[in-house]
Protein backbone atom coordinates (compact mmCIF):
# COMPACT_ATOMS: atom_id res chain seq x y z
CA UNK A 1 0.00 0.00 0.00
CA UNK A 2 1.23 3.48 -0.73
CA UNK A 3 0.96 6.24 1.81
CA UNK A 4 0.15 9.01 -0.69
CA UNK A 5 -3.61 8.28 -0.41
CA UNK A 6 -3.80 7.58 3.31
CA UNK A 7 -5.41 10.12 5.63
CA UNK A 8 -4.20 10.42 9.20
CA UNK A 9 -6.82 9.74 11.86
CA UNK A 10 -4.98 12.08 14.23
CA UNK A 11 -4.88 15.29 12.17
CA UNK A 12 -7.06 14.42 9.10
CA UNK A 13 -4.26 15.43 6.73
CA UNK A 14 -2.63 13.22 4.10
CA UNK A 15 0.02 10.98 5.68
CA UNK A 16 2.43 11.89 2.87
CA UNK A 17 2.56 15.48 4.18
CA UNK A 18 3.70 14.39 7.65
CA UNK A 19 2.01 17.21 9.57
CA UNK A 20 1.89 15.49 12.96
CA UNK A 21 4.11 12.94 14.76
CA UNK A 22 1.64 10.14 13.94
CA UNK A 23 1.81 10.98 10.22
CA UNK A 24 5.59 11.12 10.25
CA UNK A 25 5.86 7.78 12.07
CA UNK A 26 3.42 6.11 9.67
CA UNK A 27 5.17 7.58 6.65
CA UNK A 28 8.55 6.36 7.90
CA UNK A 29 7.22 2.87 8.62
CA UNK A 30 5.59 2.57 5.20
CA UNK A 31 8.74 3.77 3.45
CA UNK A 32 10.79 1.10 5.22
CA UNK A 33 8.29 -1.64 4.29
CA UNK A 34 8.33 -0.86 0.58
CA UNK A 35 10.37 -3.22 -1.55
CA UNK A 36 12.85 -2.54 -4.31
CA UNK A 37 10.26 -2.44 -7.09
CA UNK A 38 7.74 -0.35 -5.15
CA UNK A 39 9.34 2.95 -6.17
CA UNK A 40 9.14 2.22 -9.89
CA UNK A 41 6.41 3.68 -12.04
CA UNK A 42 4.01 1.34 -13.83
CA UNK A 43 5.65 2.20 -17.16
CA UNK A 44 9.07 1.24 -15.79
CA UNK A 45 7.67 -2.04 -14.45
CA UNK A 46 6.17 -2.87 -17.87
CA UNK A 47 9.46 -1.99 -19.57
CA UNK A 48 11.34 -4.22 -17.14
CA UNK A 49 8.90 -7.05 -17.85
CA UNK A 50 9.38 -6.62 -21.61
CA UNK A 51 13.17 -6.69 -21.23
CA UNK A 52 13.00 -9.81 -19.07
CA UNK A 53 10.69 -11.58 -21.54
CA UNK A 54 13.02 -10.60 -24.39
CA UNK A 55 16.00 -12.01 -22.53
CA UNK A 56 14.09 -15.21 -21.84
CA UNK A 57 13.12 -15.54 -25.52
CA UNK A 58 16.73 -14.96 -26.58
CA UNK A 59 17.95 -17.58 -24.12
CA UNK A 60 15.33 -20.07 -25.33
CA UNK A 61 16.30 -19.40 -28.96
CA UNK A 62 20.01 -19.97 -28.26
CA UNK A 63 19.43 -23.31 -26.53
CA UNK A 64 17.38 -24.74 -29.43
Amino acid sequence: MTYDRLVCANCAAPVSEGRCPVCRASRERLQQEQGVLAGLSPVALVALLVVMLGALALLAHQTV
